[in-house]
């Protein structure tokens, strides 16, 4: 009766019960556990979240005022008061030459990620006009045999996302094909498990960028004869190598661990190798698999910005290091806005990850 009672309360903040709870707060007719739960729900957050932009909104105006005000030291030192002056004036003026170029504040990333939204809907509008100029000179080149002429302008913020986002799933469906399959084999057999050991604590604690490159050795001798562009190719292998480790490790441990009650009513069932795995060590294992391809997902979204970096392929990583060798003005404030895009992101493949986890496992948790 208590836990009903309970899971009632907690219902209240989902959905529309939320607008209920608001209802009830300002009728004030809340209980009081429901009122705590309300604050520590809600209002907790949304203070934590207020208190962050304003130490953030503090700090920025510190650090550009101790970097103007170096400026103008310098400017003082080097060339008299005149400069310091002209330099000061500049300054003041909001003159992109001369402002400091240090931690944005959260109004100028505001304006980046407004700048990338407007550059994106101009790219996309070029590309539209594109295939509507070539779409007939198209046709008839496919019809002869020929190859479209595609669109070679940059990418958008948004087709660099896109585009992280297309690496780091083929990356975690190449983890999931190579870790599962071979976790339960691990799992199964001491002897197997004895002679993959050595080979799994060797190679777990690689770096991303080592395994950038032996897979670019290898790609790049086996595409040699191939003109494609191979660095989404490497990239994703990478990802997916790299991450692979705790969905194995994960696997094998949920597979070896089995209730042995479990395998002994399989084997009273007489059920056949191939039906133990999918109706009785599957689904009691599924709880550490899931919690493995949760952290493969996440070490698989951060290490794709360094590859991504090292390969030279369109993505967040590329987008990230662009930005920081142009040293444009607003350069910081777009790393910054690429910084919460990742976090964000990385933030829901991990909802999306638990949501499956508790559609098709028995161990339902609301994760952290």
């Amino acid at each position: 009766m208590k836990q009903s009672i309970t899971l009632g309360r907690v219902s209240k903040f989902m959905g529309l019960g939320f607008l209920s709870t608001l209802k009830d707060l300002f009728t004030g007719n809340l209980e009081r556990e429901d009122f705590i739960s309300f604050l520590r729900k809600v209002i907790v957050p949304l203070a934590s979240i207020l208190l962050f932009i304003g130490m953030w909104h503090l700090g920025a105006k510190a650090l550009y005022q101790r970097e103007a005000n170096f400026k103008v030291e310098k400017a003082l030192t080097d060339q008299g008061p005149a400069a310091a002056d002209e330099m000061k004036a500049c300054i003041a003026s909001g003159d992109v030459s001369c402002q400091p170029n240090t931690l944005p504040a959260p109004s100028q990333v505001w304006d980046s990620y407004k700048s990338l939204l407007k550059d994106h809907n101009a790219i996309s509008a070029d590309k539209a006009a594109f295939k509507e100029k070539t779409e007939v000179l198209n046709t008839e080149r496919i019809a002869s045999g020929l190859d479209p002429i595609t669109y070679t302008g940059r990418p958008s913020f948004i087709d660099q996302i896109i585009m992280s986002l297309k690496t780091v799933f083929a990356g975690f469906l190449l983890a999931l094909i190579i870790a599962v399959p071979l976790g339960i084999l691990i799992g199964l057999s001491p002897t197997l498990r004895s002679a993959f050991n050595w080979f799994i604590q060797i190679f777990k604690p690689v770096s991303p960028v080592v395994w950038y490159l032996l897979v670019f050795m290898i790609v790049k001798t086996i595409l040699i004869d191939s003109t494609d562009d191979s660095s989404f190719i490497i990239s994703f292998i990478s990802v997916g190598l790299c991450s692979m480790w705790a969905t194995l490790v994960n696997t094998a441990m949920g597979v070896s661990s089995v209730d042995k009650d479990y395998i002994n009513v399989a084997k009273v069932l007489k059920l056949g190798p191939i039906q133990k795995v999918f109706k009785v060590i599957l689904p009691s294992s599924l709880p550490l698999i899931f919690t493995g391809l949760k952290i493969t997902l996440s070490v698989a979204w951060m290490v794709l910005i360094a590859i991504e970096l090292l390969a030279q392929s369109p993505g967040l990583g590329l987008f990230v290091w662009e930005e920081f060798q142009n040293g444009a003005n607003d350069s910081n404030s777009k790393i910054i806005v690429a910084m919460f895009v990742i976090g964000i992101i990385g933030f829901l493949l991990d909802r999306i990850m638990l949501t499956i986890q508790n559609a098709v496992s028995f161990n339902k948790n609301e994760g952290i």
